[in-house]
């Protein structure tokens, strides 16, 4: 049985992405301090097809489950990822991130931070089909594998700040 930590972290829309940054970067700074080698803050959009690959890196994309989505051709295919009209769901592609990539001494990736997904996915006529689910918010989720407590204590830094949604460590005495 494998055990896990889960984070999520979620900041109002309205936070703009340099305020987002300025926070990343001292939590950059307090990773380093920790041993983090390299830690490095990332800012910037998810365009290019490159840098849609670095997002799907990251992160699977936000699930989308609806049945306004059964059957339909969404107007823009590359702003989503594993379209099922059968099901009616679809995975959000970010639009772009605030993000916080760390790396271990064994060389293993955690990334921390904030994603911007679009509000809601459109038809081919540009009409509104649905709502993303994550509320109009900046948000990420992800986990990691390990009882490490330097992760422990960067998401105790997001907690600090009011960015912490969710965590569920099962490393955690019950």
């Amino acid at each position: 049985m494998g055990l896990s930590y889960y984070y999520t972290f979620s900041a109002p829309k309205s936070v703009p992405a340099a305020e987002l940054e300025s926070f990343v970067k001292k939590v950059e700074r307090e990773a380093n301090k920790m041993g983090f080698a390299p830690a490095i803050v990332i800012n910037g959009s998810f365009a290019t097809n490159e840098q849609k690959q670095f997002a799907r890196r990251i992160t699977s994309g936000l699930l989308v489950t609806n049945p306004a989505l059964k059957g339909v051709t969404l107007l823009d295919t590359s702003r989503v990822w594993n379209y099922d009209p059968e099901r009616g769901e679809c995975r959000a592609i970010p639009e772009k991130g605030v993000l916080l990539v760390v790396t271990d001494e064994h060389g293993c990736e955690i990334v921390f931070g904030f994603l911007w997904y679009p509000d809601a996915l459109l038809d081919v006529n540009g009409r509104e089909l649905v709502m993303v689910p994550h509320k109009g918010r900046w948000f990420f989720r992800d986990f990691v594998d390990t009882p490490d407590i330097r992760y422990r204590a960067i998401v105790k830094m997001f907690a600090d700040a009011g960015y912490l949604e969710s965590e569920k460590d099962e490393y955690a005495p019950q």
